[in-house]
């Protein structure tokens, strides 16, 4: 297998390539991020029922208020 470098730079959130670079679509490549120490970010995961017919007890009802 051989390797090629090509340097480009993060824009929204994608890679974004030299214009004069054309790569086959559908082409497998690598991505390798020198000098990144950024922590991970945090995901705050909503809480689940172990018990997924107590989903019943959790059962809202909206009503209109009245002006007293």
């Amino acid at each position: 297998m051989s390797v090629t470098t090509i340097q480009g730079v993060i824009e929204n959130g994608r890679v974004v390539l030299p214009e004069d670079v054309n790569l086959p679509e559908k082409k497998v490549v690598y991505v390798v991020i020198p000098d990144f120490d950024e922590k991970p970010s945090k995901r705050i995961l909503s809480p689940r029922l172990v018990n997924g017919e107590q989903a019943k007890d959790f059962i809202k009802k909206v009503e209109k208020a009245t002006d007293a």
